[in-house]
């Protein structure tokens, strides 16, 4: 082996050479508890803030594909005023993260392996982990690969499957006017997802609905959707938000769920792109799970049921 070559863990995941976080970061500066950490083996580096102190410690995983960090900056006027350590990070090729031209990066196989890079650059041991819509998935992959670093899992609005997803959003369309229905419809046949209708529909109509029923939206998701990688989203979810064509398509997760020992809340809301329902079954089937549902929440509950989401989060949080 090359002794460039970067060696793997156990798990599987490309280490990157020792002393790579401090080359990254400059020794005896403050950052505000900004590190840079190498991911993908070393050749790439992402972004992260660590925010309070605390002896539970949480790890935020984005939604997305390919949005960043920005939207769950609420957390901070929560978490640390209860104790609670939390680290923000931009998964790579988002927000403040590199952002290489490789297509070959954006897969759930290697952004799994880049959260446990993380983990190891920034030094966490039994830590909690929170996983935001496509961070669900990756918190669920996470805690079935290495349910020893977890002291508990938030699988925050996501469903188990993507064909779970996809029933769902089929009954969400029924929440538009009969006309934006039909046209909504012709583009889908059509696949003209770039159609300014398809985006006036689905953006104007129905994500005040179902994403985010907070008017108007708060300046952290708005800064989230203006800087969010087309690309990745793309690849992973596909054109549309509506129809996933990307390489998520076919993720599955319900059969493995009884295997996930670890402390878990799933937390989801009433009118969210995810069933509700879902999120309670999920719950049933894990063996140290509970299920808390936000009554006037969307996709984003954070913001629009923010009192009762933070009062579950930080109940679980307490608690483990």
């Amino acid at each position: 082996m090359n002794r460039h070559e970067p060696t793997a863990d156990a798990g599987g995941t490309a280490a990157a050479e020792p002393g790579a976080v401090e080359q990254l970061n400059p020794p005896g500066i403050r950052t505000a508890g900004i590190r840079m950490l190498p991911v993908a083996g070393g050749r790439h580096k992402v972004w992260t803030k660590r925010v309070g102190e605390g002896k539970t410690k949480v790890l935020l995983l984005h939604g997305g594909p390919g949005f960043s960090h920005d939207y769950l900056e609420v957390m901070e006027s929560f978490l640390p005023p209860a104790g609670i350590e939390l680290y923000h990070y931009d998964q790579l090729g988002c927000g403040n993260s590199d952002r290489p031209d490789d297509a070959a990066l954006w897969t759930l196989p290697r952004y799994l392996d880049e959260v446990e890079e993380v983990r190891q650059g920034l030094g966490l041991d039994r830590f909690v982990l929170y996983g935001h819509s496509w961070g669900g998935i990756l918190g669920i992959e996470y805690a079935l690969r290495h349910p020893d670093r977890l002291s508990g899992l938030v699988i925050s609005n996501m469903t188990a499957s993507i064909a779970s997803f996809l029933q769902r959003l089929e009954t969400l369309k029924d929440l538009l006017p009969p006309a934006s229905r039909a046209r909504l419809a012709e583009l889908e046949k059509a696949e003209d997802y770039d159609s300014p209708d398809y985006h006036r529909i689905v953006e104007g109509e129905l994500y005040p609905q179902v994403l985010c029923r907070t008017q108007p939206w708060p300046e952290p998701l708005t800064r989230a959707f203006r800087i969010v990688n087309p690309a990745i989203y793309g690849q992973m979810q596909g054109k549309s938000e509506f129809v996933v064509t990307g390489n998520l398509r076919g993720w599955d997760s319900w059969d493995r769920l009884a295997r996930i020992r670890t402390p878990t809340l799933t937390i989801g809301a009433e009118h969210d792109e995810m069933d509700p329902a879902d999120l309670v079954r999920m719950a049933e089937l894990m063996p140290n799970a509970r299920s808390a549902i936000c009554p006037n929440g969307s996709h984003l509950p954070m913001y629009d049921d923010q009192a009762v989401f933070f009062d579950h989060l930080l109940g679980f949080l307490k608690s483990v």
